[in-house]
């Protein structure tokens, strides 16, 4: 397989650890963007919680699930236009608003003891929403903060941080969920955004701090600026070859397998306790932590289209391997690696999109990326959850690693030979 050649123009990165830490400002920043998504994986912990006990509803379950996705896929692009436009720290704020009135609106309706069904249905769409503005407006505001050069250490540190969050989120959630009561619990969570809400408001990032010359502002179409993004990225294979493996990943496995971890605990003799529950999922997120910090540390894998697509058949073979495995330690193994290998291409890919993407149509390509590589996930629901209802969660997940290592091996030369003859 041979590599896409580097645009001309691509910043080289120096091989600098944690190279986006020596930016003032940068270690804030990403210490409040870890703070929001420990406080995001907090509602979920006690949110799904009160969900499960107080309607045990397999349909309300899978709606959160929608939700969460769905406004990825019908809205990114949409949201990098608004981001292209105005001042990103502002749609980043919109966001972190939302996600303030869904914790303060469980809590409340909690506490009163009027929590319905459809106000469960209509807090979880907040919250979807509130992830369609964070995301791709967060990635545009990356380009205020930090040089060309610094964007894959940036990039990659902001995914870590995510990470950190993440497995933050279900500790700390837990310990308010029993601690405090679930409606107290919400209640403080919705604090925990106000830091980086405050941050924004005066951080010295945005429009009016840019200096040299400007990309004129392109006027927004509405749905009519996904097909004219479109095309341009068609013009561009590095775009074409990052957000269709990002898709197809996406589609084809992305999320779903770790909604299906009590059926693989189970299966490796665990169906009577949380704990290896709790440790297949903790072994996921720390791998991605871990593979941070050692691919920031030692300045390790620059961007580079081949790689991605090496890493995410890497990815395939762990989870398929994981999907077989028959020995708790042995899948442990392989889910730390699933969750090392999945940070690597993930934040690669976002970065050499960053990177390429036109600079006036930046927050809409951006958008588009996310439309692929989070708004998919939707469907990854019916490749893995329901195939697994089908013909068991193990086939399931193979099968649909085996789907996407194949898609890889096909995109990767099509996209070689597109470039060769751009």
């Amino acid at each position: 397989m041979t590599d896409l050649a580097t645009a001309p123009n691509e910043p080289a990165e120096r091989k600098v650890s944690f190279a986006a830490l020596r930016v003032p400002g940068a270690r804030v920043f990403l210490l409040l963007m870890a703070m929001v998504m420990m406080a995001d994986s907090i509602e979920h912990v006690i949110s799904y919680w009160v969900i499960f006990k107080r309607y045990d509803s397999p349909a309300l379950a899978g709606f959160a699930v929608i939700s969460h996705w769905v406004p990825f896929l019908l809205f990114s692009v949409h949201i990098g236009a608004l981001a292209d436009r105005f001042d990103p720290r502002r749609i980043v704020q919109i966001g972190m608003v939302l996600f303030v009135v869904a914790s303060l609106g469980w809590g409340v309706l909690i506490l009163v003891d009027e929590l319905a069904e459809w106000h469960a249905a209509v807090l979880l769409v907040i919250h979807g929403l509130a992830g369609v503005f964070w995301s791709p407006a967060m990635q545009v505001l990356l380009h205020d903060i930090f040089k060309p050069a610094q964007l894959p250490s940036a990039i990659r540190l902001l995914a870590t941080s995510r990470m950190l969050g993440l497995l933050l989120g279900p500790l700390v959630g837990g310990i308010m969920l029993f601690v405090l009561s679930p409606w107290l619990g919400l209640m403080v969570n919705a604090l925990l955004y106000i830091p980086a809400l405050l941050w924004l408001w005066t951080a010295p990032y945005g429009p009016k701090f840019r200096t040299g010359p400007q990309a004129p502002a392109v006027a927004m179409r509405g749905f009519a600026d996904i097909w004219n993004t479109i095309r341009v990225v068609s013009g561009i294979p590095i775009l074409v070859s990052m957000i269709a493996v990002a898709g197809a990943a996406s589609f084809f496995v992305g999320h779903a397998y770790q909604a299906q971890m009590p059926a693989f605990a189970a299966a490796l003799g665990h169906a009577d306790s949380s704990g290896g529950y709790s440790l297949l999922l903790g072994a996921n997120a720390a791998g991605a932590l871990v593979g941070g910090i050692i691919l920031e540390w030692r300045a390790l894998l620059p961007p580079r289209p081949r790689t991605v697509f090496i890493l995410v058949m890497l990815w395939c073979v762990a989870l398929g391997g994981f999907a077989v495995a028959e020995n708790l330690i042995v899948a442990l193994i392989l889910l730390f690696a699933a969750g090392f290998l999945f940070l690597a291409y993930g934040a690669m890919a976002q970065s050499l999109v960053q990177i390429h993407a036109p600079p006036e149509i930046r927050g809409r390509v951006i958008g588009l990326y996310s439309t692929a590589a989070l708004g998919l996930m939707s469907f990854s629901g019916i490749t893995v959850g329901l195939g697994g209802s089908l013909v068991g969660v193990h086939w399931s997940l193979g099968a649909s690693t085996i789907l996407l290592f194949i898609f890889t091996l096909v995109l990767a030369p099509v996209i070689t030979r597109r470039r060769s003859t751009a």
